[in-house]
Parts: C-alpha cells; sequence; structure tokens
C-alpha cells in the first residue's frame, strides 16, 4: 500500500472569472475502492487527468484550457478507463497486444470470466461490440494489469442495467481505484471512501455515497442554523456598540467641559467613566468583527439546490398513447412484441437489455421511422398529443445556447433561468455548446424540455452525465408536477422513487 498525495493544488478554466479550487491538499491509499462526485464542469475529469500525467512522468497536461499549481505525487503506475482506441475496425486482441504487450492472456482470461464475458470476444473487432461489451473488456484488460492504479470514468454511461449490475459485484470484488460515477446506488456498492469536490475544496470522506451524503446533510444543517445564530449575534453586537458610542459620545461632551461640571472630583469621574465606555465598545467591536470573520467562514460548501419548473399540459382524453402488439424488426431481426398503455399522470420505464427495443420503442411513437427499421401492429396515439422529446445523444450540440433557443422556439429568459438552477455559471451562456462537458450538454437537452408545454414528456436515457445534485433536482420536479413522462433510464434509485409503471422489453 502507498498514498498519492496532493499539494497546495490550484486550478481554474481559462477564461473561468475563479478558480475550480484553490490551494487544496489530501491523500489518498492506493488500496482504496475511491468514489468521486462533484458537479458537473468542476474538474472531476480533468483532475483524473492530472493525476495520470503526473504518475506517469508526463510533467504535466500541454494544449489544454485550463492552469494549475502545485504538486501531485503518485508512486503508482495509473491507467485511466475509457483509454482512446485508434483504430476499433481491428481486432480486440491485437488492440490489447499492441497497447498492453505486458499483458497476460490467462489473466485478462480470468477477469473476462469474472464479468460473465467469454474470450471469443477477443476475437471480434472492437467497434462491433455493444457500449457495455466494450466497458466490460476495457475493465478486465485494466484490471488483468494487477500493478496498475484504474482511474475509472463514469463507466455506468449507457450500461443496461444487467450490465451494470455484473459490473458492479465486479468492483465490489476489486481495490485500488478511484471511480467516477454519478449514480447513487452504484456508489453505494463499489466504494469505501468518497473524494468530492465541494464549490471551494475537495475533501475525502470514509463510507460510500450514503453516509457522506448524511455527513453532508448534517453539516449543511449545522452550518445553516450557526449562520442563522451569528447573523442574530452581530445585529445584537453592533446595537451594543452604537449604544455604548452613543454613551461615550455623552460621557466625553461631559469631560471636555461641554457640560457644566467643575469640581477635580466630578471631573476624574467623568474621565474613568469615559475610558470604560470607550473599552466596552471597542470589545464589543472586536466581538462583531470575530462574529463576521466565524459566519464568513459558513456555508462556502452548501449546495443551493433551487427547484425547477416544468409546464405540463393536461389531455382531455384519458389515453395518450396504447401499444398492441408492436414489434420492431430491423431487417430479418425482430425483436420482443410489447403492449402497453400510457394515461394521463403515468410514469413509464422501458427496461430491458441494450439492443431489446427501448430507444425503437421511443422513435415509433415519434413516428420517427428509418429507413431500417420497420415495425408491425397496432400503436395508437390521442389526436391533438404535444410531446417534448429528450434523445439520448447531445453531439449535435453546437453554436450558443440563444440561437438554439431562438430554432427551438424556447422562451429564453425561463431558458436561461433553468440552466442556472442546474449550476450553469452566467459564463457559459457564451461559450460555444460543442465545448461544453457531457453531462452540460445533456442539461441543455433537459432544460428545452422543461421549457415546453406537453402532454407527454418523453426523456431517453435523460441522466447520462448528469451530476448527482441535478439528479435530484430533477426527482423533486417530477414528484412536485407529475407530468406523463415515458422514459428509458438505468438508475435504479431514480426510478424507483419516480415510475409508476415498468415495461419489460426482453
Amino acid at each position: 500500500m502507498s498514498q498519492i498525495r496532493v499539494d497546495h493544488l490550484t486550478f481554474y478554466y481559462q477564461g473561468s472569472p475563479q478558480n475550480i479550487f484553490d490551494d487544496v491538499s489530501f491523500q489518498i491509499d492506493t488500496n482504496w475502492r475511491l468514489g468521486f462526485i462533484g458537479r458537473n464542469g468542476k474538474g472531476k475529469t480533468t483532475f483524473l487527468k492530472l493525476l495520470k500525467a503526473g504518475s506517469n512522468g508526463e510533467g504535466g497536461l500541454k494544449n489544454e484550457n485550463f492552469a494549475y499549481g502545485g504538486n501531485i505525487t503518485c508512486p503508482e503506475k495509473v491507467d485511466y478507463f475509457p483509454f482512446f482506441v485508434e483504430c476499433p475496425e481491428r481486432n480486440t486482441i491485437d488492440i490489447v497486444e499492441e497497447m498492453y504487450p505486458d499483458y497476460e492472456f490467462w489473466k485478462l482470461c480470468r477477469e473476462l470470466s469474472l464479468l460473465q464475458m467469454d474470450a471469443d470476444i477477443l476475437y471480434r473487432p472492437f467497434c462491433t461490440l455493444s457500449g457495455g461489451e466494450q466497458t466490460k473488456v476495457m475493465l478486465a484488460v485494466l484490471f488483468s494489469m494487477e500493478e496498475n492504479f484504474l482511474l475509472i470514468d463514469e463507466p455506468t454511461n449507457h450500461l443496461d442495467k444487467e450490465a451494470r449490475e455484473s459490473v458492479r459485484e465486479y468492483l465490489k470484488g476489486k481495490k485500488g481505484f478511484i471511480l467516477v460515477s454519478h449514480d447513487r446506488d452504484f456508489l453505494d456498492q463499489c466504494v469505501d471512501h468518497i473524494l468530492v469536490i465541494n464549490r471551494t475544496n475537495i475533501e475525502v470522506y470514509q463510507g460510500n455515497f450514503s453516509t457522506w451524503w448524511e455527513q453532508k446533510k448534517k453539516q449543511d444543517a449545522f452550518e445553516l442554523s450557526e449562520n442563522k445564530r451569528l447573523k442574530r449575534e452581530i445585529e445584537r453586537l453592533g446595537a451594543a456598540a452604537r449604544e455604548a458610542g452613543e454613551r461615550a459620545d455623552k460621557v466625553e461632551a461631559v469631560k471636555i467641559g461641554r457640560v457644566c461640571d467643575k469640581t477635580i472630583a466630578s471631573r476624574a469621574y467623568i474621565g474613568e467613566k469615559s475610558r470604560k465606555t470607550q473599552m466596552r465598545r471597542k470589545t464589543l467591536e472586536k466581538r462583531k468583527s470575530r462574529e463576521i470573520e466565524e459566519k464568513s467562514k459558513l456555508l462556502k460548501n452548501l449546495e443551493a439546490v433551487e427547484d425547477l419548473k416544468l409546464f405540463p399540459l393536461r389531455h382531455p382524453k384519458e389515453r395518450l398513447v396504447e401499444l398492441k402488439d408492436v414489434q420492431i424488426f430491423y431487417g430479418e431481426k425482430r425483436l420482443k412484441k410489447v403492449s402497453f398503455s400510457i394515461e394521463n399522470g403515468d410514469c413509464v420505464a422501458l427496461q430491458g437489455r441494450n439492443g431489446c427495443g427501448k430507444s425503437s420503442i421511443i422513435k415509433a411513437i415519434l413516428q420517427k421511422e428509418g429507413t431500417e427499421m420497420k415495425w408491425t401492429g397496432e400503436l395508437e396515439k390521442t389526436s391533438g398529443l404535444v410531446i417534448s422529446y429528450v434523445p439520448q445523444k447531445s453531439g449535435f450540440l453546437k453554436g450558443n445556447l440563444v440561437s438554439y433557443a431562438e430554432n427551438r422556439g424556447l422562451d429564453i429568459p425561463v431558458f436561461l433561468a433553468l440552466l442556472r438552477k442546474l449550476d450553469f455559471e452566467r459564463e457559459q451562456f457564451e461559450k460555444d455548446m460543442e465545448h461544453y462537458s457531457e453531462g452540460q450538454k445533456k442539461k441543455v437537452l433537459i432544460a428545452a424540455s422543461l421549457c415546453e408545454k406537453a402532454h407527454l414528456y418523453i426523456w431517453d436515457e435523460p441522466l447520462n452525465y448528469i451530476d448527482i445534485f441535478s439528479r435530484m433536482q430533477i426527482e423533486t420536479l417530477l414528484h412536485t408536477y407529475r407530468p406523463t413522462l415515458l422514459m428509458v433510464e438505468h438508475d435504479r434509485a431514480f426510478v424507483e422513487k419516480i415510475c409508476n409503471k415498468k415495461i419489460s422489453c426482453e
């Protein structure tokens, strides 16, 4: 076991008005299973890149849009997930042999078996593997290099329920990694420590996500209570200091002869009284300054999660959509027949393995039938149905926010206000969306949907890359407004809290 040390680290993104964090120091053990959490765009992936660069003797990162100072000391060799595959058309085994020439085949096969994968998958072109298969192969390769410390960056994105469970069970048996994830249930099962990027610093906690979250709620509640107490005390001390000042002024007026009192004894008494009154005023002012200083230390890391708004429409018909024996097929490939209905106020989750047709069912309802996808069966939508759609992919987002909002017909002030509530800084509004993080792009799509008045909201994997605090905001929103919603989502905790119907597509 060794330790990774971070000393006096400061970094900021170029063009940002403030640092992401200032002068932070901490240390972590390399045998920990460490969960790494924080808001979108706050530097998690950047920190992992810095850690990898420092450990491998690269001496820093070039041509990046950030600057940093301080030291990162990592005695272990570090590997990063997901690693870049330059030629995905090649067989997977050839890619592994080129990138990791020191790997041992039997160890790789052992890791694949633990992930419920057959070694035959290594002899397929990497590009033909599903997203879940690629994730499992990469993890197996990296963990087969037993001496390395792993940086695992959001492995659950696009993983279906079954793949997520197998990866979760796999990581439970491992140690020596940092795991970036926004899935609360996944973190609870996989980690024994939490590394969190707060608004002003980075902290390390022992325990899983739920342990950290309970501690944070208690700390936030204490700081809010202490902030109120100090505010009252500062007001009281201010009033007392002003009163003492007024008394001192009156005594001083007597002392200098503006009030007639000429006896020596009286003058001595007045002088002593003036001195004590002045001392009391100074004491009160010092106490007030100390209380103000203490108050300034509070609430710096409080996550001010504001309530989101939604504008759902109520359709006069109770049943909005009905599918009877709908079967999707691509060429000769036919998927399972599905039957279900969506009523006003329903929150419906489509569930099943990747490739079982969840997104295809959504496309059929949206009537986005492509040249390859066909379907049979009965699909009825009530007349006049207004739908708002959040697609699974966000790579098409480019240009500035205002132009995007105008082209989509959104209320621009409402749209920008929603993004602010989703933790967008105002400076982000001026940037090209192409340079947003994946989580920020997803927030743009969600905020746009929230702006739209609709009878039915259809969201395809809306939480991919979305940070934990924003997930909680969205949960609260859906509980409050109860829109009619059809979605594909693999975050088990989210689905359990929100959905009243679960439809299996396999």
